[in-house]
């Protein structure tokens, strides 16, 4: 192995262990990763994505079929869709945690090493990850309380007796920041006595203590384990809340950002190809320090979007949707913005504190509760709550404005995916949004879980009746959204790191002009976010006389730069040379 390595891998873990013998963890941690002697990583800012990138978002059970004998498996399932109905629409998919676990639909893991049984087994993995890229979580904060390794913690064996976070109950945890509100600190008895360990998300799932090497050295044997496996994507869960220290808020702590970098470092080396995005959701200054100086996190999650864009729809006015995006950083090249609107879990409100007024923020949440929607809380100092995310649906969150209901659900919805779809960075859609799933009443009340309002589990061959059926609303979304997204994979400009300025049309346009790397192509991206017609003045865009306009999604052309046109409710167009 190349010294450069050794001493990159060392520098590193002297920050994250300055009392260990780092010089020997940084050969156990090459060797774990079984990176070859000629490994030669990226370059430093190459852009390992392009237009043409799409991520699905799914759980491996959202597509289910019992009219076989014995049932299909989920994610064969999962594939028959990719392959039939997205083969040219997306590039990658990511399979929530597909391992067997105890409870949060997947996010307490039980044993990181095999696929769940009952969704199917790593050669239906390695089969999908030859058609499209996979992406697969690393639960890395936490593992499920009835996990083996949790199991030998109790009992004082090897491995997992060292793995868990233990703080006495008369610690001082005020300052930790708290995403729920149940106790921090769960009691366990053990073979040594009493324990109390830290629990940052639920009793059910115990974190993992990372002041201890060895923690490291397992997690980085199971990201070796998935690249061996065809995974090429990594989404590192909850990993704000990595390292805990006394006396401190436990999240975005130093020794937190320098494992994410070490272990990007070390996942280059084994596959260039592969990507880290890290999942934090946090305040949006917070979770702009991922990328580092693109030697973090390859892409992050653009966790401010969805509460904004929502927002600007049920309200009809942009205003600050717009300032976000003109206080947003252009990502580096060799980083990239993780863009959605729709995902498992809620809408989170943490990443718009300081964009919404409380005021502001109470009146979107009461307007989503109105619609059919949940809100689910986190604790605060002083043992207040406060709300941490809306639970809804996509589909119904934009199924009426602050007003009401109305008769225009789907071009709202269509209107917010065209404009996620041409913001600098890379598109990734929930499977639901793919066809305007609606809020899953039923699984909320059985399970007494407010997020699975949005984890509906289709059964396929009722999905696929849907999907021919042209005057269902099922088959109309789905074909407009592909639709789009064929016409956006073939623009230069919306490469994710194509230029992007934001215009100013006043409160109730919202548009943006980006332009592609080798500045050959142009497209300004205007969307009207209110219930009634708007007049836009192409004037107002400075459109250059010289070149030939006309909008990509209609083929309208516009012989005078200078005329009015007016746009329907919720319209965009995405006008180019």
């Amino acid at each position: 192995m190349t010294t450069e390595l050794m001493q990159r891998v060392e520098a590193h873990l002297n920050v994250i262990y300055p009392a260990e013998n780092c010089q020997q963890l940084a050969q156990q941690l090459i060797n774990t990763m079984d990176i070859p002697e000629d490994a030669q990583p990226p370059a430093p800012f190459t852009n390992l994505w392009d237009e043409s990138d799409i991520y699905l978002i799914t759980y491996g059970d959202s597509l289910l079929d019992e009219s076989k004998s014995p049932p299909q498996k989920p994610i064969k399932n999962l594939h028959h869709f990719v392959n039939n109905y997205l083969n040219d629409v997306v590039s990658a998919v990511h399979i929530l945690p597909f391992y067997p676990y105890s409870s949060d639909d997947g996010f307490a893991v039980i044993d990181y090493y095999q696929v769940n049984e009952s969704l199917g087994d790593w050669p239906d993995i390695q089969a999908l990850s030859k058609d499209v890229k996979v992406m697969a979580d690393v639960v890395i904060n936490h593992c499920s309380a009835r996990s083996g390794w949790f199991e030998n913690f109790k009992q004082g064996k090897h491995p997992g007796k060292d793995y868990f976070f233990e703080a006495p109950p008369t610690e001082d945890t005020s300052m930790v920041v708290r995403p729920r509100t149940h106790d921090l600190l769960k009691e366990v008895v053990t073979a040594d006595g009493t324990k109390h360990v830290w629990c940052t998300f639920s009793h059910d799932q115990v974190d993992f203590d990372f002041r201890n090497p060895v923690v490291l050295n397992e997690f980085v044997s199971v990201l070796n384990y998935y690249l061996e496996q065809g995974v090429s994507i990594f989404r590192f869960d909850a990993v704000a809340f990595l390292w805990k220290e006394a006396g401190t808020t436990c999240l975005n702590l130093p020794q937190t950002h320098e494992i994410v970098r070490l272990l990007r470092l070390l996942v280059e080396h084994k596959n260039p190809e592969a990507v880290i995005i890290t999942e934090t959701n946090i305040p949006n200054r917070q979770n702009l320090m991922y990328f580092g100086n693109a030697n973090e996190a390859h892409a992050i999650y653009n966790f401010s979007l969805p509460p904004l864009l929502i927002n600007t729809l049920v309200t009809g006015d942009c205003t600050h949707l717009k300032t976000w995006l003109m206080s947003l950083p252009p990502a580096q090249n060799g980083t990239a913005y993780f863009n959605f609107i729709a995902s498992h879990d809620g809408v989170g409100l943490r990443p718009v504190e300081g964009l919404l007024s409380e005021e502001e923020t109470d009146l979107l949440i009461n307007t989503m509760v109105s619609f059919g929607g949940r809100v689910s809380w986190r604790a605060l100092k002083g043992g207040r709550n406060q709300p941490y995310e809306m639970n809804i649906s996509l589909y119904d969150a934009l199924s009426g404005t602050v007003d009401g209901l109305d008769g225009l659900q789907k071009q709202r919805f269509i209107c917010a995916h065209t404009i996620m779809l041409g913001i600098e960075g890379i598109p990734a859609i929930y499977i639901h949004s793919f066809m305007g799933t609606q809020n899953d009443i039923e699984r909320v009340n059985l399970s007494n879980q407010n997020r699975c309002i949005n984890r509906h589990k289709w059964d396929y061959p009722t999905l696929q009746g849907h999907l021919s059926n042209s005057f269902s609303h099922h088959s109309q979304v789905f074909d407009e959204m592909t639709a789009l997204i064929k016409l956006r994979k073939q623009q230069k400009a919306f490469h994710p790191n194509a230029t992007q300025f934001t215009l100013h049309l006043g409160v109730q346009l919202f548009g943006f002009w980006r332009q592609s790397l080798d500045r050959r192509q142009s497209v300004f991206c205007i969307s009207n976010v209110t219930c009634e017609p708007q007049e836009l003045s192409l004037a107002d865009l400075n459109l250059i006389d010289l070149d030939e306009w006309g909008d990509l999604i209609t083929g309208t052309q516009y012989t005078n730069v200078r005329e009015c046109i007016t746009l329907a409710p919720y319209q965009t167009v995405w006008i180019s040379n």
